[in-house]
Order: structure tokens, then sequence, then C-alpha cells
């Protein structure tokens, strides 16, 4: 086994063992820099053999993660971690050798930064997502799982050269969406900058190439208006006697591909935007200094920005100020001070929250961070599988922020879009689950009002009410999101569950039997053999029509002899009563529109439940070939709600008479849910309304009514 393997730097050398060591030698103790040289031996045995697609032996990457993290100044865990990342998943190492080796703490993060190699899945999309889900609930346990995985993931991307050209930009992608937000959220920003260029090259090649060769035509033309306008600064920062470290900054080129792209504005116009940062000692320096440049060059009104007074979700801070620079050129101005820096570049990494036991340290971005790590945990427990966790998590990625106040006066950040909804489920999930109505500066708003910066928001609950499904067509955040959907499922699941059992008990009411009448031990065996770990998941299964009770009801009860078999036959049993209230498990079909009174049938639909048609539905002959999924029903009596129904009104073409026909909708107590209206010959029209009604007589009684107006030529129920 060699004791000292070596990789590429950047500028061409080998990047040695103990290269590493003497990086590691300026900030960790010896006897932690000596373990960290004994997992370099261990990774380099159990990776003997083991070569990268470039024909590298494979112990060369484990070695550059370890120093990106060395670079962060991360603790001696970590760098460990880095080195064995792929031990457990790679080689046939087992997680209790590493911990037996180096500690529960290492072999926990090396685990969580593992995929899971040993279940097999239906699609790699749902590979992801699971693998995905384990680091990020891994993460959850201890942050510096995700600083493993980024480092990881830096290095992939910096030789994704010798991958084939599909893998590339998969892999590219992934960064993009996934692995590059989650740094920027965590406050890494030199590592997010660097994986959204080495990404944006990897998915876009010939777009990288093009503007890269803009960027650089342009920098020479730039100088002289750049010295202009740094000299002019320094020499104002001068005066005052400041100590401060000016820098000029240039965009780089992922962002100017997405403001281009975002904004359909032109290269030039975004690339004329002369970009520096002023950093001093202090936070009252910073508005000293802003003040300073205001007095300089004229601000753009609307476009300062205080990150200071309230930083960004990632703990970002600074003061953003836009001037009108000579010639009308613009410039962007930042001023933060050291500290700010250093959490701006690299996040939760800055002032490592591991190197003392005294927690008290804790930067702005470590809290964020927590904070973050908090709404997690409660989003993958109301995640129905990874998929959606997946897709939650990404929702939360992208957040251009707006910050709102609470009536106390605390501070609140919301992605931008964000309504009352998800301000209060920002507050409190119960806050959330139990809003009915908002006020907005002091004025009653809808819930579905967006809000905006500055804006104080007073969320209205109420004991007794509940998610509306209708908000997740306009939520913003994924804990508002990943919550709504995490209520509506538990009340479809306790509908399906009782509409199940029910339809169970018909079904074996043609086998002359009942429900309660089934032997305890037949129906947990009957229950396991269908996969179920009690006999509520059964029949959820089969009221969500993904099991046909009728089948499960022949296997509880086997059929026997002549009498079983001439009940079937004959098919005279009770029909299933529908009471109208099952929101969530029985859909009243859309083309027939069925109300009470209507002569009914229920057709057993997969996923969705059960689907009441009327007798005379046209599309019922499509489902004729499947007579297996038909159910008997009928009404229950005394049933009380409110039914849609389709009614046509032609009429002459008259003023007002849209308006005199909805009075008298509106006096028979229906309501109107849809109008939609038919000119024909300029002499008559045809007015299509969804209206409300209890049942037949109601809707013959809303009927009668409009007949009698003296415009109506003809009236009707329509169905599609």
């Amino acid at each position: 086994m060699a004791t000292e393997q070596h990789t590429a730097s950047d500028d061409g050398s080998r990047f040695l063992i103990s290269d590493l060591c003497h990086m590691l030698e300026t900030y960790l103790e010896p006897d932690q820099v000596q373990d960290v040289y004994r997992a370099y031996l261990f990774g380099a045995e159990a990776h003997e053999g083991q070569h990268r697609k470039s024909g590298e032996p494979y112990i060369y990457h484990p070695v550059e993660v370890a120093r990106v993290l060395a670079d962060m100044h991360m603790d001696a865990q970590s760098i460990i971690a880095a080195i064995l990342h792929d031990v457990i998943e790679d080689t046939g190492t087992a997680k209790e050798t590493v911990t037996a080796e180096f500690g529960e703490e290492v072999a926990e993060l090396v685990d969580g930064v593992s995929k899971l190699t040993q279940i097999k899945f239906e699609s790699q999309a749902e590979a992801q997502a699971e693998n995905f889900r384990k680091m990020m609930l891994a993460m959850v346990r201890d942050i510096r799982v995700i600083l493993v995985k980024l480092a990881d993931r830096l290095h992939n991307m910096r030789t994704l050269g010798v991958m084939r050209a599909d893998k590339r930009r998969r892999i590219a992608r992934e960064t993009l969406d996934i692995y590059a937000p989650i740094a920027n959220r965590l406050g890494m920003n030199q590592i997010r900058l660097e994986l959204e260029d080495l990404g944006f090259a990897a998915l876009y090649p010939m777009r990288y190439r093009v503007l890269s060769d803009a960027v650089r035509k342009a920098r020479g033309n730039r100088k002289e208006i750049l010295n202009k306008i740094e000299s002019a600064i320094r020499q104002r920062l001068d005066q005052e006697q400041l100590a401060y470290r000016l820098l000029s900054r240039e965009k780089h080129l992922y962002s100017l591909y997405k403001k281009i792209r975002d904004r359909v504005g032109s290269f030039t116009e975004v690339f004329d935007v002369y970009a520096f940062r002023v950093i001093v000692d202090s936070v009252d320096t910073c508005y000293r200094v802003i003040g300073m440049m205001h007095n300089l060059y004229k601000p753009v009104p609307g476009r300062f920005k205080d990150y200071i007074a309230i930083p960004k979700a990632n703990g970002y801070q600074s003061l953003h100020t836009v001037l009108f620079g000579p010639y009308g050129v613009p410039i962007e101005v930042q001023i933060r001070t050291e500290d700010m820096e250093r959490v701006a570049e690299s996040g939760i990494a800055a002032h490592w929250l591991y190197k003392s036991a005294d927690k008290g340290g804790r930067n702005n971005a470590q809290t964020r961070a927590r904070e973050w790590l908090r709404e997690l945990l409660e989003m993958q427990r109301n995640a129905g599988n990874s998929l959606e966790f997946l897709e939650n998590v990404k929702i939360d990625l992208f957040p251009d922020e707006v910050y709102v106040f609470t009536p106390a006066g605390d501070i609140l950040n919301l992605p931008r879009g964000a309504t009352a909804v998800d301000f209060a489920y920002a507050v409190h999930t119960d806050v959330g689950n139990t809003c009915i109505a908002a006020k907005i500066d002091r004025r009653l708003s809808p819930l579905r009002t967006p809000l905006l910066n500055g804006q104080t928001v007073e969320v209205i609950t109420a004991t007794g009410a509940h998610p509306n499904p209708a908000w997740l067509n306009f939520v913003a955040t994924a804990k508002a999101r990943s919550n709504i959907r995490h209520y509506l499922k538990n009340l479809q699941n306790d509908e399906a569950t009782e509409l199940g059992q029910r339809m169970l008990d018909k079904a074996l009411h043609n086998l002359n039997s009942a429900v309660q009448e089934v032997p305890d031990p037949v129906f947990e065996q009957i229950t396991r053999e269908c996969g179920f770990k009690s006999r509520e998941a059964l029949y959820a299964d089969i009221g969500l029509g993904n099991r046909m009770a009728m089948l499960v009801a022949r296997r509880l009860v086997p059929i026997e002899g002549s009498e079983t078999a001439r009940a079937q036959e004959t098919g005279h049993s009770q029909p299933l009563a529908i009471r109208g209230t099952e929101g969530m498990v029985v859909h009243f079909a859309r083309c027939c529109r069925p109300i009470p009174g209507d002569a009914i049938v229920g057709f057993i639909s997969a996923g969705r439940g059960l689907v009441i048609h009327s007798e005379t539905c046209k599309n019922l002959a499509e489902y004729r070939s499947r007579p297996e999924k038909w159910i008997d029903v009928e009404w229950q009596k005394g049933i009380e709600g409110e039914f849609s129904a389709e009614i046509r009104v032609d009429v002459t073409n008259q003023k007002g008479v849209l308006a005199t026909i909805a009075a008298e909708i509106s006096e028979t107590g229906s309501n109107i849910e849809n109008v939609s209206i038919e000119e024909r010959d300029g002499l008559d029209t045809g007015l299509n309304f969804t209206i409300t009604v209890h049942d037949r007589a109601h809707l013959a009684r809303v009927v009668r009514c409009i007949r009698k107006l003296p415009a109506v030529m003809r009236i009707s129920r329509t169905r599609h």
C-alpha cells in the first residue's frame, strides 16, 4: 500500500497527503493531524485497485475533497469523513469498522453521505429522491454531512470532463437544481458560485463559451471607466480617514446568464454594471460609508437594501445600493464588515461551530441553518414519499425574499409571492391549520393576497377550522404546502377507511355475511396476506379503489354451496348508501353532475375511490366492458348538502336579463358557481349556469321560477 499518494492541484502539480497535513497543521492539533493521516492510510487500503474514470487511483478524489474542507478550516472529524466518504458505499468496509477505527461521530458522517445501494428502486428519479432524503435527514442530525457532500460534489464537478455527455448533463442539472441552491441556502457563496459556473459549463457548453468570449472582450473596454470609479470611491473614503478594503467584483457567468435569460435583456445591459465591495471594521462605519456613497453619486430610487438590519434567510448581512455613475452607468456597491464578509463567503463554515465547546459563538448563518433544518424535519414527517419531499425542498431552495412583520414587530422572511397562508404557517403549523382570515396593514384581506416588503400581517384563527384544498393553488412555501397536503392526506385516509368498510360490508352481505361476523384471526391473516399491518389500512385501500371489495370478501368468506351462488346471481343485496359528504373519496362525475333524486351507479376508479354517475350518463358506455368495477349505489335517505347542477336558459336579448335570472336563482336559495354566455343571432342568447341545489325537487323549483320570466324562451338541465 502506498503511503503518499497525490492528486492534481490547480497549477498542474500533484497535491500530496503531506500537503494536506501541512494545511491542517496551521489550525489543528498535532494528534488530530495524525488521525487524518491514519484515515488516509485506511482509505488508501480500502480503495486499493479502484480507479476513477480518468484512470487515476481512486484515493486521489477523497484527498481533494478533504482539501476543499481544509480550505474552509473545518474540524478534524469532517476532514476524516471526507477522506473516508466513499469507503462504506464503494468498498467492502462496514460502518461498524469505521466506528471502531475512528469513532461513531465520523462513522455517522460517512454513512450520511453514502447512497442507498442495497435498495432497488423503480426509477432513477425515485432513487435520487430517496438518497437525497437520507442525506438531508442525516444533515438534520449533523450539519457537517452536507458540507462533506458539497465538497464531494465540487470536486466531482471539477473533474466532470471524463464522463459521458448524457451523464455530464444529468449531474450538472442535479448540481444546479439541488446542490448549488443548498450551498446558497447555507450561505456558502464561494462554493455556490463555483458549482453554478461548472454546472453551467457542463449543461450548456455552447452558451458558456459564447458568454465567456463576450465577457473577455468586454473586460478591456471597461478598464478605463472602472479605474475612474474606483479612484473616486477611494478618494472619498480616504478623506474620512477610514480603515477599509475596496474590491471590484465581476459577475459570474451563470449569474450573467440567468439575468439575460430571465430579464430578456441584452448582454451589454447586464454586463455594464460596475460592482464594488467596501469592507470596513464596524456596523456603524457601514452606515457612514453608505452615506458617503450616496453623497458621491446619486442613488437609484428603490435600489437600497439593508440586509444588516434584516439579514437574508441564509444569514447573509450587507448594505446594498445602486448608484448613477459617470456617463450614467449603474454602480452596485456592497458594504459590510470583515465578519460579514467571512460569513458571506463561507456561511455556516465560518467560525465553525464544532471548533469550540462554546455553542454561544454560533454565527447568524448557523442559526438560520438550524431553523431551516427544523423546517426540513417537519417537511419530511409530512411528506408521503421521497419524491414529494424532494419537490418541497426544491421549492424552499429558491426564495426571492419578502420581509414582513408580525403584530409584535418580529420579522419573518418569506419567498416572493408568499401569501397570508404562508405567513400563518411560518408563525406556527397550528396557526396555519386554523387560519380563516388575515389583516394586512390592519385591513382585512383575502388569504390568497401576495405579501409585500414591510407589511404587517395579523392572522385570524378559529377553533375547528381546517386547511382548504384550494390553498394549494396559491401557497408559495414548502412548509405550507407540505402541511396542507399532510392534513388532506389524513382526511382522505379517514374517509377512504370508512367508505372501504362500508363497501366490504356490502360485498360480504352478498355472501350472506358481514364484517362483524368474520372471525378476527381470519381477518388478520387476510390483512397480512394483502400486505397491510391493520384492517384500517385494508379498508382505506378498498375505499381508494386500489383493491376490489368483492375479491377481499371472497377471501374472507370462501364461497360454499348454491345458496351463496344464487345470492350473488340475483344480486338482491342492499345498495351502498351515498351520503354526499365523502368529499375526498366519493367523486360526482362532472359529465352528468348527479344530484339526490337521480338514479345513480358507482364506478371504482384506482386512486380516486368511488365515482358516481347518473344512470342516463352518455359516458357510461365506455365502462360497460368492466362490470367488475361497477357497484350498486343509492342516495341515503334525508341527505343534506349542496350539489352542482347545470342548466341552460335560452333568452331574448334584453337589457338586464342576466341580472334578473341571477336574482331569481338567488331567491330560490341556490348559488351560482359559474355562468357562460353564447350569443347566436343577436336576437336570442344562450346562458349556461352551474348552480348548487339540494336535490331534484330543489332543482325543479329553480327551473319553475326561471321559466315564469317573460324573457325566457326555454330552459333545460344539461349533461355533457
